[in-house]
């Protein structure tokens, strides 16, 4: 039921609404009455209906006095306006509050019952959005540690990100990334690793770590953010509370922990910033266990490498698109050999692959994606630049394939439905290319005739000619002597019989009136 406050200066009204409307049959409850708008306020703030019956013309304070307090005090409420004919006009400036229900005095119970019936649908109405908001927010609680970890992990190996997609998620995580200092963390076990492991590595460092913004697991490896604002904590403290982790992991766990710390960059070098972490993590090799390796504990040289690697794999998903095998082969073959002559370690290479892969993966469609990104794990073991190459190679080639096909058997589909409109309208002067793409959804008319002449082996104006040349025959083998002239208007050449007889006989060797003889 709806709480419901009844409003109007006339005690007569006012006792006489209360008693005969049947305001439970309605969906609501009279919990109260008033006898002007100062009155009406007060009750409000006390009993909190959820509609207000008002009439417009009261002492005091009236009902477009009353409606304009409570929509800055008590959004919420509904209102029905109770007004004469000579106040009509004026009441339905309460309209710019939202108030849509009026009611000419004098009313009956059945009108009052109908706008109540109204109003209650209004209310259920949006009490379902707000519990459906209500529930996808919660879900989206639930859900949005899972989705930020997925962002961070797709992040730093998946070049096709790009700005706006850092725009659209710091808006669905409320959180700013673009424009902020950041380091990355990596966290290594090096001992057998459970899922629980990982989970408390996690939680210990994001107590000890303030700043951290999205953590994500990469194996049995655990990668966090953190944010690194000019004004920072110098370095060493921050190393300090990194150490502090570690330290208190061991004590819980007696597991050992490797930890690489990048140097500090922005957001759009994470994915440098997540390489600088691996060539760190590999330089363990000459540590001990439980090591917290920086950017300064290796080699400048070692370090540094030869930079960041554009691969453009957006190039290569472009071919694969175009289903395009020979042109596949030959950039795949060109990105494998900048990978070769770079010498990177086996690691960063292999990221650089994994980058490639994941780009690729996101071109499979639904059926096949689970098959392509099962092969993530069996490509992370691979030992050498050949063997990632073959496996890429004969992934990418049956991704190939897979779009040629499609894009064969969409390029069938448009021609067949050429056809059905050559065929149903080849006897009009005007059909042309242009027109058949303007009736096809406005397609471009250089890309139909491209795909008409790969599918048929013809030109769509020349099949039209010969269409329509073919039927004239017909028609002549059917009846005999008929008008040249007819025929060509009958067959799509606007009567222009010259034209229709040159055509005619480039077409079959003779003229119209050759072909009409005898045999």
């Amino acid at each position: 039921m709806y709480r419901l406050l009844l409003v109007d200066d006339e005690r007569l009204i006012l006792e006489g609404i209360s008693q005969v409307v049947d305001w439970g049959l309605a969906g609501t409850e009279l919990v109260g009455t008033a006898r002007n708008g100062i009155e009406a306020l007060e009750q409000i703030g006390k009993l909190e209906p959820d509609i207000v019956i008002t009439d417009i013309s009261m002492p005091g304070l009236d009902g477009l006095g009353l409606v304009d307090r409570c929509s800055v005090q008590y959004p919420g409420i509904k209102f029905v306006m109770l007004t004469g004919y000579k106040d009509f006009d004026y009441a339905c400036s309460a309209m710019q509050h939202g108030v849509r229900h009026y009611l000419l005095k004098p009313c009956n119970e059945k009108q009052i019952h109908e706008a109540l019936t109204e109003l209650v649908q209004e209310l259920n109405e949006e009490s379902r959005r707000e519990q459906f908001v209500t529930e996808m927010k919660h879900r989206l609680t639930k859900v949005l540690p899972h989705v930020k970890a997925q962002f961070l992990k797709e992040w730093i190996s998946n070049k096709t990100y790009g700005s706006h997609d850092l725009d659209y998620y710091q808006e669905l995580f409320g959180i700013e990334l673009g424009g902020k200092g950041v380091r990355l963390i990596l966290f290594r076990l090096e001992e057998s690793v459970e899922y629980e492991h990982l989970f408390a590595l996690q939680n210990i460092a994001q107590d000890m770590l303030s700043e951290v913004l999205l953590c994500t697991t990469i194996g049995s490896q655990l990668l966090i953010l953190l944010e690194q604002p000019e004004e920072a904590d110098p370095q060493h403290d921050l190393l300090e509370r990194i150490a502090s982790v570690k330290e208190i992991f061991f004590n819980f766990y007696k597991i050992h922990v490797t930890i690489a710390v990048s140097d500090k960059g922005r957001m759009s070098e994470s994915r440098c910033l997540y390489r600088q972490t691996l060539q760190c993590m590999n330089h363990r090799f000459y540590l001990e266990e439980g090591s917290l390796i920086t950017g300064s504990d290796i080699p400048s040289d070692e370090l540094s490498g030869h930079g960041e690697i554009d691969l453009q794999e957006e190039q290569i998903c472009l071919l694969i698109k175009a289903g395009d095998q020979h042109a596949v082969v030959n950039e795949l073959g060109r990105l494998f050999g900048v990978l070769a002559d770079q010498r990177l370690e086996m690691n960063v290479t292999r990221s650089y692959v994994l980058q490639l892969y994941s780009a690729m993966i996101r071109l499979c469609i639904p059926d096949e994606r689970s098959r392509f990104t099962s092969g993530l794990a069996e490509l992370a073991e691979l030992g050498t630049l050949g063997s990632l190459k073959a496996f890429v190679m004969n992934a990418a080639e049956r991704l190939t394939a897979m779009y040629d096909r499609h894009f064969v058997t969409r390029q069938s589909a448009i021609v067949d439905k050429m056809l059905h409109i050559i065929e149903a309208d080849y006897q009009n002067s005007e059909l042309s290319l242009g027109s058949v793409a303007a009736e096809m959804l406005y397609m471009n008319p250089d890309y139909l005739g491209k795909i008409f002449k790969k599918v048929t082996g013809e030109k769509f104006s020349n099949y039209v000619t010969s269409y329509r040349i073919g039927k004239a025959s017909e028609h002549i083998i059917r009846s005999g002597d008929v008008k040249v002239f007819e025929l060509a208007e009958l067959y799509g050449f606007g009567g222009n019989a010259q034209y229709f007889s040159q055509v005619f006989k480039k077409v079959t060797g003779k003229t119209p009136t050759d072909f009409m003889k005898p045999q």
